[in-house]
């Protein structure tokens, strides 16, 4: 299968330059200066699922491109028309999407993201009101919008004055970083308003993006004679700068959710990440599956939905049940989270570890309690606040997707994870951090308005959990899916996190097929179990692309770039090959 999955066109329009990527127009520059990272078209259904458009025609018009776009999936019918038009220094993105059937949606219209490069800029916001607000793009990862009620942004980048005007409805901010997206999001109708709310039959969304820019660009900076001619001569390397040395993270991965009984194959890594969701009857045969492998079980519990009211109805017997069929095994860790629905859905606050604490302890088991968040580092750095003291350790997942399942997007959201790493070893205040489920695909729907899918028979014989959601990506099996993990692995093996769980033992998932047949990343997982615990030091390179980790027993290295890499490592100089890696002693 192919890495990349979206066609690429590239389009000028006058001193304006961008790329098409099936549906999205991604890349905006001005005189060689970005100015956005895309504009695009977007549809979502009552719990936050994507439609996705169908590409049409694309066709030229007065002073730029127009294209078709329509989906029918997730109960909608939308047809669509997306056009760019630039006109000297000002360039337009405008949309007209018309519903053929009454759709119940979460957010129809536009969205605009901006390059996080911006992290820490000024920036100057307009409201509907014509009043003004002077604030910066955010340089720690902000937990909640940075901007509100926005008719228009102003910021300078390169030399350029940018003004953002936004026509259609009101729009507002958010840090997309917390999902290791590369950009700020600008996009419409508040959150604060009710969702989801219905477009009519018949009934036409028109939002429009007017970007204008002044001023001169800057100078690009002068690239070194290294960098200028890496990829010709050998002989001129790339110089990485290694940070703090301290012990490289256990990797791991999860247990497999896929159905039947799965391959018997040698395990691969520190211990096996299992989460039961105790409101599926067949979780404990779940639990069995993944004891098999002999590994360690990093155990996360997913309360039932009886435990969302303020009562708490069903918590402890849920968790003694839970806790006692934990006798006899090899248990790493254990934390649980609350279920969807609950004012703290998806995190380990105090009463749920309280009651988990008291089940462990009635049923003989003496294992680490954690907590944390079941999904993404979005609802740690928002929720953190409902952790208990004294976890012996904080836990998240992270996925490169939940927006977009672009091969860009997977590839720029591993700078993002280092990002998310550090602010997360922070947050966690001195205590281990475990990261993972860490999937191309998110394993759970965290902003899902219905319950979760579940099997119909307390057997494996239909998977659960994942399976039985969106999850699956063709890349899984792709060459390239080795060279990401390591750079991913590199990103977020920061000093203080403790623990890297990649994708699901076997499966579609998963490092094997479920006839045990090993895929690309299998070999990165073991090579990085490898080095857990040695004293290790990462680096990457400038553009966020190369990623390296060294030990006194070698290095990995591992490029995101479409063309080879020179680089220097102590006394060596090393290529590696385009989205590949290398190990070298």
């Amino acid at each position: 299968m192919a890495w990349i999955r979206e066609t690429v066109t590239p389009f000028a329009l006058g001193e304006w330059a961008f790329e098409l990527r099936d549906d999205e127009v991604s890349r905006i520059r001005y005189r060689g200066i970005d100015v956005l990272r895309s504009v695009r078209a977007v549809a979502r259904d009552r719990d936050w699922a994507t439609p996705q458009w169908a590409l049409g025609d694309v066709r030229e018009v007065p002073g730029g491109i127009r294209m078709s776009l329509r989906t029918t999936q997730l109960g909608a019918d939308l047809y669509a028309s997306l056009a760019a038009t630039a006109d000297g220094e000002r360039l337009t993105v405008a949309l007209e999407a018309t519903s053929a059937v009454e759709f119940d949606t979460n957010r129809t219209g536009l969205i605009v993201l901006h390059p996080p490069g911006l992290a820490g800029a000024p920036l100057a916001v307009g409201h509907e009101d014509g009043t003004r607000t002077d604030t910066a793009f955010p340089r720690e990862i902000s937990p909640h919008q940075p901007a509100f009620d926005i008719r228009e942004l102003g910021w300078e980048h390169g030399g350029l004055a940018v003004r953002c005007v936004f026509d259609g409805d009101v729009f507002e901010m958010e840090d997309q970083r917390n999902w290791s997206d590369a950009s700020f999001k600008t996009y419409s109708r508040p959150l604060a308003l009710p969702f989801p709310y219905r477009i009519g039959a018949g009934e036409t969304v028109r939002q429009a993006v007017t970007v204008t820019v002044s001023g001169a660009p800057a100078d690009a900076p002068a690239m070194s004679p290294s960098a200028a001619r890496e990829r010709n001569d050998p002989s001129l390397a790339e110089a990485l700068g290694f940070g703090p040395t301290a012990p490289f993270p256990a990797v791991s991965v999860g247990a497999s959710t896929a159905p039947g009984v799965g391959p018997r194959a040698e395990p691969i890594g520190s211990d096996v990440l299992v989460e039961l969701d105790l409101g599926w009857t067949g979780w404990p045969a779940a639990l069995r599956r993944a004891a098999a492998s002999g590994l360690p079980l990093d155990v996360r519990f997913v309360l039932p939905e009886t435990c969302t009211g303020a009562a708490d109805a069903g918590l402890r017997g849920a968790l003694r049940a839970a806790a006692g069929a934990l006798r006899g095994l090899d248990v790493a860790r254990v934390t649980a989270f609350r279920p969807a629905g609950h004012e703290a859905q998806h995190v380990s606050d105090t009463a749920a570890i309280s009651a988990l604490r008291e089940a462990l302890a009635g049923a003989g088991i003496d294992a680490p309690v954690i907590g944390g968040v079941r999904s993404h580092f979005t609802e740690l750095n928002r929720e953190h606040h409902r952790l208990p003291e004294g976890l012996a350790g904080i836990a998240f997942s992270t996925t490169p997707t939940f927006h977009s399942s672009e091969t860009l997007q997977v590839e720029q959201a591993v700078a993002m994870q280092r990002l998310a790493a550090q602010q997360a070893v922070r947050i966690a205040g001195g205590a281990p951090v475990h990261i993972g489920p860490i999937t191309l695909r998110t394993h759970v729907n965290n902003v899902a308005t219905t319950a979760p899918p579940r099997p119909s028979s307390d057997d494996l014989g239909e998977g659960y959990g994942p399976e039985l959601l969106d999850a699956d990506d063709e890349r899984q099996s792709a060459p390239e899916l080795a060279a990401w993990t390591i750079a991913s692995a590199a990103a977020l093996g920061v000093p203080g996190v403790a623990t890297l769980s990649f994708f699901e033992e076997w499966g579609p998932r998963g490092v094997r097929t479920a006839t045990g047949d090993e895929l690309p990343a299998a070999e990165a997982v073991r090579v990085l179990a490898g080095f857990g615990g040695l004293p290790a030091s990462t680096a990457h390179s400038v553009d966020g692309l190369v990623w390296a980790i060294r030990t006194n027993e070698g290095a990995l290295l591992a490029s995101l770039d479409d063309a080879p890499r020179t680089l220097a490592v102590g006394a060596q100089r090393l290529t590696v090959p385009p989205r590949g890696w290398l190990r070298t002693a």
